[in-house]
C-alpha cells in the first residue's frame, strides 16, 4: 500500500508523519475525519495509520473498516513516544520495532547543559579498598585489547549475599574465560567476610567452582530453609546452586528443571512471587542466539564498525533471545510456564538486567527489563496467569522521543520522596541514562532533562543503583560505566575503554547534580566495568559498593560517611511471604518525607545487592514505618529509634537478634 501525503500535510504533520515510519505503519495524511473514512472505507488488510491537518490521528486495525476501529486521538503536539503509546492501545504496532541492521543503537544525542555547581558540600567519600580487603584476582573476560565477538565484552555482574547468615555481606563475583585459554584458576568466586574488613576465598570449600561464559546472578531462598540461595545465568546451561546452610552449595539445575536444549545465551534474571503462593518463581531472559560459528568478524558485515573502526558485531543483526519463566512448584523444582504466561512470545528485543517490584502498587509482582538497542520491556501481573507486555502503554520501553535505546542496567528506588519506586536505566554513549517517574500506578514519565540527568552522555553506563549514599535522607544515583570496544579506545581519543565512575547528587528539588571527582577517588578511577553491587559489607551505617572490572580484580568501594546524619536498615523475614521477602515495599517516614524501597532479586547490571534495606534519614531520630509483604497486609511500626538495623519478621513485628551483626 502507497504512502498518500503531499509536501504540505508532510510538513504540517512531520512529527506524526516520522512517528507512523517508525511503526512501519502505512501513512495517509487527510484534510478532516470525513476524507479520512472515505479514503479507508473499505476493509483493510494491515494496520494503517491517519494522519490530518486538525492534529487528530488515527489508527485502523487489520481486517477492520472505518470508523469502527478507527480511533482518533488530539496529537498535534504528542511526542513521538506518545503518538506510539497510542498506536500500541489501539493494536496495530505489533511489529513496530525490528531489528534490520547489525551493531548497537547509535543516537548522538547533544548532553544537556550542566550549568553552575550548587556549591553544596557531598558527605560520602568513596575509596577503593579491595587490595587490601583481599580481592585481587582479575575477572577474566576475553582478551585485554580488543574484542572480537560481543560475547567477549558484555562482562558478568556480582553479588553482596549473606551466606552464612552471621549479619555481615559476603561477596560473589562472577567470571568469564577466553576463547583461547583461559589462565589456570579461572573461576567464579566466594569470598568470607572476616567481619573485620578483609575477606577470604572459600570458593571451592563452598562448591562453587565453575568455569565458562558466566552473565548474571540473582538471589532468593527458593526453598524456603532460610539460607540465600543463588541462581547464575550463563553463556551455555544456566546453574542453580541450593545453599545447604552449612557454608556449602550443591548445583541443582538439571533435578530443578532448570537446564536448556539447546543451551543459550542466559542474560538477566529474578526470583519472583508472581502467583503470591509464598514460593519464588524465576524469570531468566536471554540476550541473544549467538553463534561463534555463524557470527560475522569485525569489519565482515555492514555496519560491524563504530566511530569508523571495524569492531565485534551485535546486537542487532544477530538473533533475539527468547525469555522464559519457571514456576515453583513448592517441591525444589521448577515448571516452565513460558507460553502459557505469554513470555515466549516477545520474541524481537536483545534482554539484559530483570528487575522485579510491585510498581503498581496493587499486590502484584510486575517484571521489568531492559533491553538492549530495542524497547524495553514491562511485564505487567493483575494476578491472572497471561502476563501483559506493557511497557509502551506504561512508558517505560522507549526514550521521550520515542526511540529505542541500549538498556543496560536498571536502579529502583524513591528519588523524589513520594512513596513510589522510580526506575533509572543505564544506556551506551552518546546517549542520555534515562530516569523514569512512576505516578503510583506504574505508569511512568521521563523526567531525564528535568532532573538535569541528561548532562552526562560521553560514557556507555552499566550496573547503577538508587541509593542514599552521604545519609542525607535524599536518594543519589551511582553509575559504573566502562566502553565496549578497545579499538575504538586507541584510535578515537572521545572515546576511551576505561572510564571514570559517576554520582549523581540528589539536590532535593527533584534534580541531581554531576560529582566525579568530588566524591572520592574511587569514583574518579577509570576501569572497563560492568556489574555492581550495593551494601555495607563493614557494618558501619552506609552503603558501600563492589564492582566488577574486566580483566582486572574487582573494586571495592569503601564509603566513609562524615557528619551527623542518621540511618535505618531493614532486615525483612517472610513468614506466608517467601523466606527472602523479594518483593516487599517499604514506606520509610521520617521529617516530613517518605521513602520507599523494595527487596530485590537482581538490579544494577546483572548483580545482587544486600537485601538489607538502608535508609538515609538526614536528622531524623525515629521513624515510622509500612511493609507491604507479597503475600499478607500491611505491617505498620511507629517511633522507630534509628542508627540501628532492625529485623522484622512478617506478622510478628521486630525482633532481637536476628540479623543484628556484633564482632
Amino acid at each position: 500500500m502507497s504512502l498518500a501525503c503531499n509536501r504540505f500535510h508532510y510538513s504540517l504533520e512531520h512529527r506524526m508523519f516520522t512517528s507512523a515510519v517508525i511503526l512501519r505503519l502505512p501513512v495517509f495524511c487527510c484534510q478532516s475525519k470525513h476524507s479520512a473514512e472515505e479514503k479507508l472505507g473499505k476493509q483493510h488488510e494491515h494496520p494503517i495509520a491517519v494522519v490530518h491537518s486538525r492534529g487528530l490521528t488515527g489508527f485502523v486495525r487489520p481486517g477492520s473498516r472505518v470508523p469502527e476501529s478507527f480511533t482518533l486521538g488530539l496529537c498535534m503536539r504528542c511526542s513521538r513516544r506518545q503518538f506510539i503509546q497510542m498506536s500500541t492501545a489501539a493494536g496495530v504496532a505489533r511489529h513496530a520495532f525490528r531489528a534490520l541492521s547489525q551493531g548497537v543503537v547509535d543516537r548522538q544525542v547533544k548532553a544537556q547543559p550542566k550549568g553552575a555547581k550548587s556549591g553544596l558540600p557531598f558527605h560520602s567519600h568513596l575509596v577503593d579498598v579491595a587490595w587490601q580487603a583481599g580481592l585481587r584476582m582479575p575477572t577474566i573476560y576475553g582478551p585485554l585489547d580488543h574484542k572480537d565477538y560481543i560475547l567477549e565484552a558484555v562482562g558478568c555482574g556480582c553479588a553482596f549475599i549473606d551466606y552464612d547468615n552471621d549479619g555481615w555481606i559476603d561477596i560473589f563475583l562472577l567470571s568469564g574465560t577466553r576463547r583461547d585459554s583461559a589462565p589456570a584458576g579461572t573461576t567464579n568466586r566466594l569470598y568470607r567476610n572476616n567481619r573485620d574488613g578483609t575477606f577470604t576465598e572459600v570458593t571451592h570449600e563452598a562448591g562453587l567452582t565453575s568455569s565458562g561464559w558466566a552473565s548474571a546472578v540473582c538471589v532468593g531462598d527458593y526453598n524456603n530453609d532460610g539460607f540465600e540461595d543463588l541462581f547464575v545465568t550463563c553463556y551455555g546451561q544456566n546453574r542453580l546452586y541450593r545453599n545447604n546452610g552449612n557454608g556449602t552449595f550443591t548445583e541443582v539445575s538439571k533435578q530443578a528443571g532448570l537446564t536448556n536444549d539447546p543451551a543459550r545465551w542466559g542474560s538477566g534474571c529474578t526470583f519472583v512471587d508472581l502467583n503470591r503462593n509464598g514460593h519464588l518463581d524465576l524469570f531468566v531472559a536471554n540476550y541473544t542466539g549467538f553463534d561463534f560459528a555463524s557470527v560475522p568478524r569485525p569489519g565482515n558485515a555492514a555496519n560491524c564498525s563504530w566511530k569508523g573502526v571495524p569492531v565485534s558485531c551485535g546486537p542487532r543483526g544477530l538473533p533475539t533471545g527468547r525469555h522464559s519463566l519457571y514456576r515453583n512448584n513448592g517441591n525444589g523444582t521448577f515448571t516452565e510456564i513460558s507460553s502459557q504466561a505469554g513470555i515466549s512470545q516477545q520474541i524481537e528485543n536483545y534482554g539484559m538486567t530483570a528487575v522485579a517490584a510491585e510498581f503498581s502498587e496493587d499486590g502484584w509482582q510486575d517484571i521489568y527489563l531492559a533491553c538492549d538497542s530495542t524497547p524495553s520491556l514491562f511485564f505487567s501481573n493483575s494476578g491472572k496467569p497471561l502476563l501483559k507486555e506493557e511497557g509502551v502503554i506504561r512508558g517505560v520501553a522507549l526514550s521521550d522521543d520515542g526511540e529505542e535505546q541500549a538498556g543496560m542496567g536498571i536502579a529502583v528506588g524513591d528519588y523524589n520522596l513520594d512513596g513510589h519506586l522510580d526506575i533509572f536505566k543505564s544506556h551506551f554513549s552518546d546517549d542520555t541514562n534515562i530516569l523514569y517517574r512512576n505516578d503510583g500506578k506504574g505508569n511512568f514519565t521521563d523526567m531525564t532533562f528535568n532532573a538535569k540527568i541528561g548532562v552526562e552522555t560521553r560514557y556507555t553506563g552499566w550496573g547503577t543503583g538508587m541509593v542514599d549514599l552521604d545519609n542525607d535522607g535524599l536518594p543519589d544515583i551511582f553509575l559504573v560505566t566502562g566502553n565496549v570496544y578497545p579499538e575504538v579506545g586507541r584510535k578515537v581519543p572521545d572515546y576511551p575503554y576505561k572510564t571514570p565512575r559517576v554520582v549523581f547528587r540528589n539536590l532535593g528539588d527533584g534534580s541531581f547534580e554531576e560529582l566525579i571527582e568530588e566524591a572520592g577517588p574511587g569514583v574518579a578511577a577509570p576501569h572497563c566495568s560492568r556489574g555492581c553491587a550495593f551494601g555495607d559489607f563493614d557494618n558501619d551505617g552506609d552503603v558501600d559498593i563492589l564492582i566488577i572490572n574486566l580483566n582486572e580484580s574487582p573494586s571495592l568501594l569503601r564509603n566513609d560517611v562524615a557528619g551527623q546524619h542518621r540511618w535505618i536498615k531493614v532486615k525483612l523475614i517472610g513468614v506466608t511471604s517467601n523466606r527472602s521477602a523479594i518483593g516487599a515495599r517499604v514506606l520509610v517516614h521520617y521529617g516530613g518525607k517518605t521513602q520507599a524501597q523494595a527487596v530485590l532479586s537482581q538490579s544494577s547490571f546483572y548483580s545482587a545487592s544486600d537485601t538489607r534495606l538502608h535508609f538515609g534519614l538526614g536528622d531524623a531520630s525515629t521513624v515510622d514505618m509500612e511493609i507491604f509483604w507479597p503475600c499478607s497486609d500491611k505491617q505498620s511500626l511507629h517511633g522507630v529509634s534509628t542508627n540501628q538495623l532492625v529485623t522484622i519478621k512478617e506478622g510478628i513485628g521486630i525482633v532481637s537478634g536476628l540479623g543484628l551483626a556484633k564482632k
